[in-house]
């Protein structure tokens, strides 16, 4: 038996949830989160209280049509690929990792201030204020030096007409000025490593950057037309049209070149991604995949397989795509991924798969996990096996796994120096409400409290030691 609840964000935003009698309240809170779109917070009944995650649905006060609200933690963090930032209570911002690449925002800390959003590239962070300015810092090379377009960057926040401004490396997509003047009404910009295309709101693209990586669009310039979604791999472009069909553009060894499936890519749904192929859902439940063989882009040999598919996980070298009844189908690089034969009778009603850059792990409907892929970089969950139950969600960053259970304790593994081991601080790893990760190998949770606990590699974001004042009760 189940019923329905009501949640609500404080915005106003509410969406109806249905849960069983016998699921636990942290079920019901990550179905709201999906259903409402946003990150960890907690669950508020009408007097105020706060929901226990480990107590059945049975054994609280909730009837059905029942109304919650959810509140999200005031502090968020992000994390770049060796260090993060995370804004405070205050809107203030507190930054840690490697100096360089964003650890240290001492030189713009006086301007970090009433800061409402962050964003984090590899190598630098920007940060938008209440006023609509923009505070950057981090590798100058990578985006961490704005001040020649700093005089753009104002009303960032309230910009109507979809304008653009770029900065960083100038061969790498940081000079847009050849585009400058088709960079409007832009809705949605995507990126490759050295190049970004933009969907305007007419649906035609705008690209820039390295041409060998997907800045030059010229040559399917007039097939862009009502594009829709566009996807990225390391060096080329797939955009979706409203008719279902597909453009490609970019290095053909990384799915720029999609002429040998042309003529199967209509009624697309939906498109992913590894590092150098694609793979597309169609209306039908189908795959079409192209790009690097050795990375997914040949599907031939699980191709009959792939039928009813609901979503497509990828990692750097492999996907994995759950279909209808649960199940799961690999293919692409075998030891990163793409063979799950090991575990194949296991893979049974499969809810969700988070990825590093070699492994997979997916979670079961019964809160049990299984992980697959490189061995020493997530793919071997056996010395933590007894100890994945209840699991809510899995946060990943490149080489390790961090899986937050359903009494908000942790369970970590893969590589123990990227954030695999997490034993030095498991005393400190109670009621987690959420886990961001810094892609070349730390972690960073926070608590109820909306305290800040660290771990992985300490030169890239896991020790924030020297900022436990900052990070505590926060």
């Amino acid at each position: 038996m189940s019923i329905n609840v009501e949640v609500s964000l404080l915005s106003g935003k509410r969406a109806v949830v249905n849960v069983g009698l016998d699921e636990d309240v942290a079920r019901l809170m990550f179905r709201a989160q999906s259903a409402l779109e946003v990150k960890t917070g907690k669950l508020l009944d009408s007097s105020g209280n706060f929901l226990d995650g480990r107590v059945l649905i049975k054994d609280t006060m909730l009837e059905n049509n029942a109304s919650l609200t959810l509140q999200i933690s005031r502090v968020q963090a992000f994390g770049a690929s060796s260090a993060f930032a995370a804004i405070l209570g205050d809107r203030s911002v507190a930054t840690w990792g490697v100096a360089i690449h964003g650890g240290d925002s001492s030189a713009v800390q006086e301007q970090l201030q009433n800061v409402h959003q962050i964003q984090a590239g590899n190598s630098a962070f920007a940060a938008i204020l209440g006023n609509g300015s923009v505070v950057i810092w981090g590798h100058p090379t990578f985006g961490g030096d704005g001040d020649a377009v700093q005089a753009q960057l104002k009303n960032v926040e309230l910009i109507q007409d979809g304008s653009v401004v770029t900065w960083g490396n100038r061969g790498t997509g940081g000079d847009s000025s050849a585009v400058q003047d088709q960079l409007r009404n832009v809705k949605q910009i995507a990126s490759s490593d050295w190049a970004f295309a933009a969907i305007r709101a007419d649906g035609s693209v705008v690209s820039w950057g390295d041409a060998s990586f997907g800045g030059d669009s010229i040559a399917v310039q007039a097939q862009l037309r009502n594009v829709q979604q566009i996807q990225a791999t390391d060096g080329a472009f797939a955009a979706l049209l409203a008719n279902g069909s597909v453009v490609t553009w970019g290095e053909a060894d990384c799915g720029g070149d999609s002429s040998s499936v042309r003529d199967q890519l209509k009624n697309v749904l939906w498109i992913q991604a590894t590092s150098s192929a694609f793979a597309a859902i169609l209306v039908d439940g189908s795959v079409i995949a192209w790009g690097n063989a050795r990375c997914g882009g040949d599907s031939s040999a699980v191709q009959d397989k792939l039928q009813s598919v609901q979503q497509i996980q990828a990692n750097q070298d492999a996907f994995a795509a759950i279909l209808a009844d649960g199940s799961v189908v690999t293919w692409g690089a075998a030891r990163t991924g793409g063979d799950s034969s090991s575990v194949q009778d296991e893979l049974k009603n499969v809810q969700q798969i988070q990825a590093t850059d070699k492994s997979f792990a997916a979670i079961l409907g019964n809160g049990s996990v299984v992980t697959w892929g490189h061995e020493h970089k997530g793919g071997d969950s056996s010395a933590v096996q007894h100890q994945l139950k209840n699991v809510q969600q899995i946060a990943a960053n490149g080489r390790a796994f961090a899986a937050i259970l359903a009494d908000g304790s942790i369970v970590t593994w893969g590589d123990d120096r990227a954030g695999g081991d997490s034993s030095a601080v498991r005393d400190q790893l109670k009621n987690v409400q959420q886990i961001h990760a810094a892609w070349e190998g730390a972690f960073a949770a926070i608590l109820a409290d909306e305290s800040v606990v660290t771990w992985g590699a300490a030169d890239m974001g896991g020790d924030s030691s020297a900022l436990e004042q900052q990070l505590r009760n926060v």
